[in-house]
């Protein structure tokens, strides 16, 4: 594949702390070395099935006039359309040196990157069209925590950060949906397939002119003011950026599955981030921001899940659909085996993609050492999502004209009861503290 591959920073775990060998390496990795191409400065490289492989080194800055003479080439308009004028490009920084490489097809970087702006620039390298370029490729290599390692936080948060910034990429890749409540009708402009739209059916709507897809949730709560229904339409992926670069969700929802309930992320966590981001909005407003957001990337998420499943059963994942279409597969696959209600989709881990990408891609032994890493630092419940637990039960007690039992075999509803006793404990501390400091003044 026509590649960037991006080398570590010398500070980088991953790195050899010298440069120049890590360019050498890579390049007898690739086969012999032939040369330098006295017109573009490319080495030359003979690979294994004899072809020769043009790779552009923008690493070696100890001679001026060839790394310009690198550059000139690759900004070159002329080439600009010649896919086979350079195959691998090896920088250290991101390549952002003004050149538009439109044929590459994977961004290969070594180590992690810590600017998430840089990240999207980098993949952003490889999802340039170009004619015959079917799909394109991000890898991230990071350093694997050892199982023997005491201290594995370094690594661990490393691979939380690499984790964050792949299903990021998904959200922002992924086509913009339009959410609405059950049976409102079809939407202007959208495709509903050879049936069409049906009253009470599992509705799929395409937009092929926008590439949006229309999706009905049964109990979706619609936004009532104007900014918020601009938010849900144009701003969700700025709310699930902050989602997945919040720590705690990240490691609660990959490591810690089974001390943690799916509710804690989508409503808990998803909750507090949408009031803190949006703090004028009323609670409804909030509520029906953190639901599309919800929706959005676990719609997304599954819709992975689904086609995983299908290649794995020889299904219709068998790769005849491509392109902008594969998601949208997804979709469908997951839509059409269920009707979909928020609480479902409130009852579903947003990580549960990421849990069996990772399962596969580590040993046993190291992802047991991970989740203990973080199982480790596993604390009461605090008293904001205390509060929050507490705004829950009430709701609750609304609906069902009870409070959550404590005892109940349901365990978001336990889950509730325990942040409501939280809460009488907070508030019984700081009364007990007051009352304290009160006797002290006396």
């Amino acid at each position: 594949m026509k590649t960037i591959v991006h080398i570590p920073n010398v500070n980088a775990r991953e790195s050899l702390k010298d440069k120049e060998r890590e360019v050498n390496e890579i390049l007898h990795g690739l086969g012999e070395w032939k040369g330098l191409d006295p017109a573009t400065g490319f080495h030359l490289v003979q690979a294994r099935d004899g072809r020769t492989l043009k790779v552009a080194d923008l690493v070696d800055d100890s001679d001026p006039a060839r790394r310009s003479r690198v550059l000139t080439a690759l900004k070159d308009p002329a080439q600009k359309n010649n896919r086979d004028h350079v195959d691998i490009i090896i920088a250290l920084g991101m390549a952002k040196e003004g050149f538009d490489w439109i044929w590459c097809e994977h961004a290969l970087t070594i180590g992690y990157r810590s600017s998430l702006t840089e990240i999207v620039q980098i993949i952003g390298r490889a999802t340039r069209d170009a004619e015959g370029k079917e799909r394109s490729r991000f890898t991230n290599l990071i350093a694997e925590p050892a199982a023997e390692q005491a201290a594995v936080a370094e690594a661990v948060n490393d691979m939380l950060k690499a984790i964050s910034a792949s299903l990021l990429m998904e959200q922002v890749l992924a086509p913009r949906y339009e959410f609405t409540p059950k049976n409102i009708g079809p939407k202007e402009g959208f495709d509903y397939g050879a049936e069409g739209y049906k009253d009470g059916g599992h509705n799929i709507g395409v937009n092929t002119d926008t590439g949006q897809i229309h999706v009905e949730i049964n109990g979706l709560v619609t936004p009532q003011s104007p900014e918020a229904t601009r938010i849900c339409k144009e701003d969700l992926n700025e709310v699930v950026t902050s989602f997945l670069q919040d720590k705690t969700a990240l490691e609660r929802g990959l490591f810690d599955k089974e001390n943690t309930l799916p509710e804690e992320l989508t409503q808990l966590r998803m909750g507090k981030i949408v009031r803190e981001r949006y703090p004028d909005l009323s609670d409804t407003d909030q509520e029906a921001i953190r639901q599309h957001a919800i929706a959005a990337m676990n719609i997304t998420q599954q819709a992975k899940l689904a086609l995983a499943q299908a290649d794995a059963n020889g299904g219709a994942g068998d790769g005849t659909v491509q392109g902008n279409t594969a998601l949208l597969d997804g979709v469908r696959k997951f839509v059409n085996v269920r009707d979909l209600d928020i609480d479902l989709i409130d009852r579903i881990n947003p990580f549960d993609a990421a849990y069996a990408v990772l399962a596969k891609a580590m040993d046993e032994k190291s992802l047991r050492q991970v989740q203990a890493s973080i199982a480790a630092k596993k604390v009461s419940i605090p008293e904001d999502d205390a509060r929050e637990l507490a705004k829950r039960a009430l709701q609750f007690k609304n609906e069902r004209g009870r409070l959550p039992d404590i005892n109940s075999a349901d365990a978001w509803e336990k889950r509730m009861a325990e942040g409501v006793t939280a809460l009488a404990r907070y508030r019984a501390q700081a009364k007990a503290a007051q009352a304290q400091g009160k006797s002290g003044n006396g």
